[in-house]
């Protein structure tokens, strides 16, 4: 018994001892294993493929490849790893993994009917460049919207229409766009590039941020008064800006006064609301100020009318920087536009407290607005568009143009019906939403609300209107809350309203500003900087495209479990 149960433990022991004790190495291996990697090994191709990841991603420049400190961090990570040099990432590690992306997004764009694009032009401070962008976004089949960006090339010689509309259609061709494909344009208010669309027969819409800019530059900023409190107000956040002495004293002020220590803001002239800002900081440390300016000179100072005035001011603009915000965001559409104005409107027309002062400048603010946006009910790409959003539909328009409008789409879905049967969806919903939050009294979303409020009390559907039953039944259905998602309630509802989600995914791809196009011009000013003014246009394209585009494509590698690194 005890010698059985000793063999026993022997052949445990056995089998427990390490298989690398079974299979030792030979001297030969141990040797080739602090051997530096071979050019065209796995390991070396995968590490040069994260290092110009990390430079895409991170904006770092090429050169740092050449660093003595990234050459040390990489041979403690790897000693194994041999380096390379600027000019192989450069010349070979930089082409092919832009390949590798542009052939992905080139995929993900094949199966899309309907696409919706940005533009603008960008020069840098740095380099004598210029370069125009062409970013897309558009709803796949599972109503997910993409975002990707197809250009930043260099745009060389005079920015004229004909010029413009010449690199349009270069563009197109170079990624294989046919014109059918092009829903809309967002792009900014310049004559030479709203020319250019309509010689290249390219649907287009302006940028809405550039015409609220627009707005509130003829409407308010244009007033004297206001004009010079805004004057005043560059004065005095100059004068501590470029003086460290006077903001240290203003420093000690605010925190004698038991509050914390804040810059004030400087304003951008091109920027509207970076100057609300401004008068904000400015108001928010008036207390600060007024102690500063009795004990040391300051080159100009508000009195106190213009102190209450500035207070009135920012309640006038609020709902203009919500309104922003809310344009600015990356799931507003074209659909948000003729709500939005109507709420802007409605809330201008309302009296308050805070209007005194500014009841001249609220006037000529309401007539700017409805000057800028007075033909966009008379767009279809605006007016379907709203009435495709499940949380609008055709409840912010007239009765009169009801009936026009579902004119229009009945005619959409015609067209949408013509290209052939589309594809059942079991539309079971992924979830509940959550609660609506309550507007605020004055605030832009609670004029939304009282719209609906009219819109449902003079309601109601024609039987006898010519449009389709699918049509009618979605819009006597009640809107959606304000806080849910138009998309999500396609993907949802795509088998009770199939033509009419085939038509959303076409409409609500439209954006409403220019603002992915500026975006991407943020991300070309870090890459082409002044340590970097040199970068070829080519390479510099090549950077961006990739700075936005890559991570759609390791996203998309994530998502399906496929986790290999890119092969450059």
């Amino acid at each position: 018994m005890l010698a059985s149960e000793k063999a026993e433990g022997d052949r445990l022991q056995a089998t427990c001892k390490p298989k690398s004790s079974l299979a030792q190495l030979s001297i030969e291996q141990t040797l080739q294993r602090g051997e530096p990697y071979g050019k065209d090994s796995k390991k070396q191709k995968e590490i040069n493929s994260k290092i110009m990841e990390f430079i895409c991603l991170d904006h770092q420049p090429l050169s740092v490849v050449d660093d003595v400190g990234f050459k040390r961090l990489v041979n403690h990570l790897d000693p194994r790893y041999v380096h390379q040099g600027r000019k192989y990432f450069t010349d070979v590690c930089l082409p092919e993994i832009y390949n590798t992306v542009y052939d992905h997004i080139k995929t993900l764009m094949s199966n899309v009917t309907s696409v919706s694009f940005t533009s603008d032009i960008w020069s840098s401070s740095v380099s004598p460049m210029s370069m125009l962008s062409l970013t897309a976004q558009f709803i796949n089949e599972d109503f997910e919207l993409k975002k990707v960006v197809l250009h930043s090339r260099e745009f060389a010689g005079s920015h004229t229409a004909e010029a413009i509309a010449g690199a349009f259609r270069d563009m197109y061709q170079a990624w294989g766009i046919p014109m059918e494909k092009v829903h809309v344009i967002l792009r900014d208010n310049a004559r030479n590039m709203e020319k250019a669309m309509k010689d290249a027969h390219l649907p287009s819409l302006p940028c809405m941020s550039h015409t609220l800019q627009l707005v509130v530059q003829e409407g308010v900023l244009s007033q004297r008064s206001i004009g010079d409190i805004i004057a005043i107000g560059r004065r005095i956040v100059g004068h501590f800006k470029h003086s460290q002495l006077a903001y240290s004293r203003l420093q000690t002020i605010q925190k004698q006064l038991g509050q914390d220590p804040k810059r004030l803001q400087q304003d951008v002239p091109t920027r509207w609301n970076s100057t609300l800002y401004m008068l904000r900081s400015l108001l928010e440390e008036k207390r600060a100020l007024c102690t500063y300016g009795a004990d040391y000179d300051l080159p100009a100072m508000l009195t106190a009318s213009q102190w209450k005035l500035v207070e009135n001011m920012i309640s006038l603009l609020a709902p203009f920087e919500e309104l922003t915000n809310q344009i600015s965001s990356s799931s507003a559409s074209a659909a948000d536009v003729i709500p939005a104005t109507r709420a802007l409107r409605r809330l201008l027309r309302k009296t308050a407290d805070t209007d005194q002062g500014v009841k001249t400048s609220k006037a000529t603010l309401l007539d700017a607005l409805e000057r800028r946006f007075s033909d966009i009910e008379s767009e279809p790409l605006y007016t379907i568009a709203t009435v495709l959003d499940p949380r609008y539909k055709d409840r912010y328009f007239s009765d009169e143009l009801k009936q026009k409008i579902r004119g229009l789409l009945s005619h959409v879905l015609s067209l949408t019906d013509a290209a052939g049967p589309q594809e059942e969806h079991s539309g079971e919903a992924k979830g509940s939403e959550p609660p609506e939050k309550v507007p605020r009294d004055g605030s832009l979303h609670a004029m939304y609300a009282e719209l609906l409020d009219d819109s449902e009390q003079h309601d109601g559907v024609d039987s006898g209107n010519p449009s389709s039953a699918q049509m009618n039944l979605y819009l006597t259905e009640a809107v959606i809350p304000q806080n849910r998602t138009p998309l999500t309630f396609w993907q949802d509802n795509r088998s009770r309203f199939p033509s009419l989600a085939q038509a959303a995914r076409a409409y609500l791809c439209a954006p409403c500003t220019s603002v992915d196009s500026e975006r991407l011009f943020s991300a070309a000013g870090n890459i082409i900087d002044e340590k970097r003014n040199k970068l070829t246009a080519k390479n510099a394209e090549m950077l961006i495209f990739l700075k936005v585009n890559l991570p759609v494509m390791l996203l998309a590698k994530e998502s399906k479990g496929n986790n290999k690194t890119l092969s450059v």
